[in-house]
Formats: structure tokens, C-alpha cells, sequence
């Protein structure tokens, strides 16, 4: 059995991610795809990157991206909204000749999204190592990885040079899959996973994603497997139903989800990721922090915008302490 890792404190230094930012727009009507004129909603601030270091920050947690966006008002809007949040945005470079990042979202009838994206041709397929991406990653005492980040040519070379900066000072990674296993089957696929899970610290599966990052069939050897292969923690998300702990250090610890009006559903595994992490990177019990992500989650959903429910300590507190009351 492999030493089992652990997450760095909030001392040893920020939270960062690297990876897409990007604007969202949402038909306000349900169907299949945008084949006919229809009417849309947005744009809103974007990328499951951006929506993880948001929430970190708004939980309270020093947090900074590395990520690129165009010089137009979809970027502006993503910079001046993380900056407000909190972000350090420092290594967020504009890139003059490329648009931001887009994603057209439609919902169909049976709670399916049909998806148009703009990322590898926009500003984010231009993300790259800098001398401002380098003085925060040689700060940074946590990084969080995105699955989908990998789809971005150059990002995985930044995440794993980051990695390895923050390891050798004694910092931690968690990783989030956020991939299917469909993108797995080939071997780069794999060997970008496995990479992965040699060195997380944290790791935040949903659904199929256990399955697709242990190898195994059934959740408790998945969980064996990847706890034995060293992996300090492993979340599982479970939408409305809540979360799971599994660790060596804290056994099983299950959570029940928060009964919440969903508006949007987008965004709010990132949510939950990231307030699970900065809870326990301030000192919380793994049952204090899934308490959190899940009210982070819940919050996320009552808003129209995959960042618009972001939420700090204080308001995830009021979010509980209401839905005790009504339980």
C-alpha cells in the first residue's frame, strides 16, 4: 500500500488552477440545439476553472488562475468578475489576435444540454507558461486540476510543471476528472490520468468518473483502489444526494444534500470541489467540509449562470441554517 498524501494547510500558500475561461450563453427556450432563431441569455463568466477558484476564493481561500482570454468584453467581464471575487488574476494574460472563449448552452427536454464551444481557437488554446504564471506558481501552495483541461494543447506541460513546483515544497493537488471514458481509451488518455493519481492528494469523481479513474466496476474497489494507491482522499460527488468522504485517516463519512429550487445546474460540482478543499485546507473536518460543498453545490443551483451562485462561508452557513429549519 502506497503512503496515503495529504492536503497542504492555507499557510504553505494559495490555491491556483490553470486551464479555460470562457463566457456562457443559454437559450431560454427548451429543445434540441440551435438550428432556429431563438432567444438566448448572457454571457455569462465561465470555465470550470474560473467557477472552482471563485468559489475557493469567495470561501475565504487565497486563490489565482492561469489562463488567457481575448481583449474583448467577454474577456474583460470574466477578468473584472474573478478579480472581484477575490482571484488573484495576476496570470491571466490577454491575448490581442483571439476571441474569448465561448460556450452556447441549450437544455432539452429531458434535462440534457446540447453544447457549441469555442475553446481550443479561442484565447484559452493560447494559455502558456509566463513570467507572471511562473511567479504564482512558485507561491502557490495547492494545485487544482480539471480534466477538462487537458483538451487545451500546452496546459497539461503547465499543470505538470506547476505540480511538481508545489510538491517539492510541500504543497498538495487534488484533481477533478470531469471526463468520460470515452477520452480515456486511448493510451495518452490513460497515461494523463494515472499521471494524475500518482500525485493527487484529493480527488473529486462524480457518476461514471470513480469507474473510469480506479479501473474498477464497483464503488467500494474503486475506493479501495485508489486509496490504496496513495490517493489522501476521495470525494464523491452525488448531485442532489449529497457526498462521500473515503480516507484511511477518517473511514466512510456520507453527507446529505440540501433540498434546493434548481434553476442551473452548471458549475455546481466545480462549487462543491472547491469549498470541500478550502474547508479542509483551513483546518476543518472532513465532515465539516462536505458539509459546506454541499451547501456550495446547492447555492450554485438556485442561480440562473454558472458562477452567479458562488457563495461565501457566511451566506453557505445562512443556506444551512435555513434548509434546518425547513427540514
Amino acid at each position: 500500500m502506497a503512503a496515503a498524501r495529504a492536503i497542504a494547510p492555507e499557510a504553505l500558500g494559495p490555491t491556483i488552477t490553470v486551464g479555460e475561461i470562457l463566457v456562457e450563453i443559454m437559450a431560454t427556450s427548451i429543445g434540441n440545439g440551435f438550428l432556429t432563431p431563438q432567444p438566448l441569455i448572457g454571457p455569462f463568466a465561465s470555465g470550470a476553472p474560473a467557477i472552482f477558484i471563485s468559489q475557493v476564493a469567495r470561501c475565504g481561500g487565497a486563490a489565482g488562475i492561469v489562463a488567457a482570454v481575448g481583449d474583448d468584453d467577454f474577456g474583460r467581464l470574466n477578468v473584472e468578475r474573478l478579480a472581484g471575487d477575490g482571484v488573484d488574476v495576476s496570470a491571466i494574460a490577454v491575448i490581442p489576435d483571439k476571441p474569448t472563449g465561448s460556450a452556447f448552452v441549450r437544455y432539452r427536454a429531458d434535462g440534457a444540454r446540447d453544447f457549441v464551444f469555442n475553446i481550443a481557437h479561442s484565447a484559452a488554446g493560447e494559455t502558456a507558461m509566463t513570467d507572471k504564471a511562473q511567479a504564482l506558481i512558485a507561491r502557490a501552495g495547492h494545485v487544482h486540476v480539471m480534466g477538462s483541461a487537458f483538451a487545451i494543447p500546452g496546459v497539461g506541460r503547465i499543470l505538470i510543471d506547476a505540480i511538481g513546483s508545489v510538491k517539492a515544497r510541500g504543497g498538495s493537488v487534488s484533481f477533478d476528472p470531469n471526463l468520460r471514458k470515452e477520452l480515456v481509451r486511448g493510451a495518452e488518455g490513460r497515461r494523463l490520468v494515472d499521471d494524475m493519481l500518482a500525485v493527487c492528494d484529493l480527488l473529486l469523481p462524480s457518476g461514471e468518473e470513480l469507474f473510469v479513474a480506479s479501473g474498477q466496476e464497483t464503488e467500494e474497489a474503486a475506493v479501495a483502489a485508489l486509496l490504496e494507491g496513495g490517493v489522501g482522499e476521495v470525494v464523491l460527488k452525488r448531485g442532489a444526494a449529497g457526498s462521500t468522504h473515503f480516507s484511511h485517516a477518517h473511514g466512510r463519512i456520507d453527507a446529505a444534500g440540501l433540498v434546493v429550487e434548481e434553476i442551473d445546474p452548471t458549475g455546481a460540482g466545480d462549487c462543491f470541489g472547491a469549498a470541500y478543499l478550502t474547508c479542509r485546507r483551513l483546518g476543518m473536518t472532513p465532515a465539516q467540509a462536505l458539509a459546506y460543498g454541499n451547501a456550495a453545490g446547492a447555492r450554485n443551483v438556485t442561480r440562473q449562470g454558472p458562477m452567479e451562485g458562488v457563495g461565501s462561508l457566511a451566506e453557505l452557513d445562512q443556506l444551512m441554517s435555513a434548509s434546518a429549519a425547513t427540514a
